[in-house]
């Protein structure tokens, strides 16, 4: 199969389309690398892909369930196709509303959920292993196997003189996406912890904090930070964090986007990690990254989206993580 263009639809959470990244080198060293990666996906997350030479085109989709007749947004993908019929259309989404979409579009072949018939194998249980079930049809074994999530951002080297970082930091990274919500933050760790650990950390390593908009109230709360720190929190676009995670030493979070980013960057992370299910949503190993799971392991976890997890008034499994264990972690990885 001779394939020139491919239009790929991942919409979803920044960690979602980190995942199927890994779509990209596959396609690129199956095809050449002069072939023509477009994406559709959420308007946030798509600008991973600013500073991204491998993709040529990122079409945003807000509402993913408003009819074509309604949407702007669809109808230009769709125009798009006609005017530039794809090779190939690789789909990730498994919901019932991207049917439309993916009809209406312009390509000689289109593969993936809701086109094929993917069986998961009871064996498989990382999300970026389900996520490539989607093109393996369409890319050599040999590939398919060493096929990884990869992201590019600005170049570390600029990132470095533009924002003062030493040769050697590691990143800070406290919130999640559930930081907003009026609701308990199950993947959470204690803000006294956190507070605790950039003390420890800073007094031997740069210590560098980043965090999204609108997450100020979060923030002041751990404030005010040690002599040295350095405060990203809201500063940068999300190509500039991809540029300063790659520059990092490591990078230690909850169970965020952040994670994976720096999974798929081969940047050291540690993840705290209770309710949810590390082995199949947390940052995901290959064999040129390392990631540490620091969880308790406690016999209720994972709990998440479970009754168990409504009924959990404590926290327990983030509560019991403590500060010295997550910082001997980071000692014993020869960081500091």
């Amino acid at each position: 199969m001779s394939v020139k263009s491919v239009l790929i639809i991942r919409c979803g959470a920044l960690g979602d389309l980190v995942y199927a990244t890994s779509v990209i080198d596959a396609l690129k060293l199956e095809y050449g690398q002069d072939t023509i990666i477009d994406f559709v996906s959420t308007p946030g997350s798509g600008t991973i892909f600013n500073a991204d030479t491998r993709v040529h085109k990122v079409f945003p989709l807000k509402h993913k369930k408003i009819p074509i007749i309604l949407s702007n947004e669809k109808k230009e993908i769709i125009k798009y196709s006609k005017e530039n019929p794809y090779d190939l259309l690789i789909n990730f989404e498994y919901g019932k509303q991207f049917k439309t979409l993916i009809d209406a579009v312009v390509a000689k072949k289109k593969v993936g959920a809701l086109i094929d018939e993917i069986i998961i194998p009871k064996e498989m249980h990382h999300m970026v292993e389900i996520t490539k079930l989607a093109f393996k049809n369409v890319v050599s074994k040999e590939i398919y196997d060493k096929s990884y999530p990869k992201i590019v951002g600005t170049p570390k080297t600029e990132i470095e003189e533009k924002y003062n970082l030493d040769k050697n930091y590691i990143i800070i990274s406290p919130s999640n996406s559930h930081q907003k919500r009026n609701i308990l933050n199950y993947r959470a760790w204690e803000d006294e912890k956190w507070k605790e650990l950039i003390s420890l950390l800073s007094k031997e390593i740069q210590v560098v904090m980043v965090g999204g908009k609108g997450e100020d109230i979060f923030f002041t709360k751990l404030k005010p930070y040690p002599d040295g720190v350095v405060d990203l929190v809201a500063k940068t676009s999300l190509s500039e964090l991809i540029g300063v995670i790659d520059g990092a030493d490591a990078l230690v979070s909850t169970d965020t986007g952040t994670a994976h980013m720096a999974a798929a960057l081969n940047t050291e992370v540690f993840a705290l990690i209770g309710p949810t299910p590390a082995e199949h949503t947390g940052p995901y190993q290959t064999p040129y990254n390392k990631v540490h799971i620091i969880s308790k392991n406690l016999e209720c976890s994972p709990c998440y989206k479970t009754e168990v997890m409504k009924n959990c008034k404590d926290n327990i499994c983030m509560k019991l993580i403590n500060v010295k264990e997550v910082y001997d972690c980071i000692k014993s990885a020869k960081l500091l």
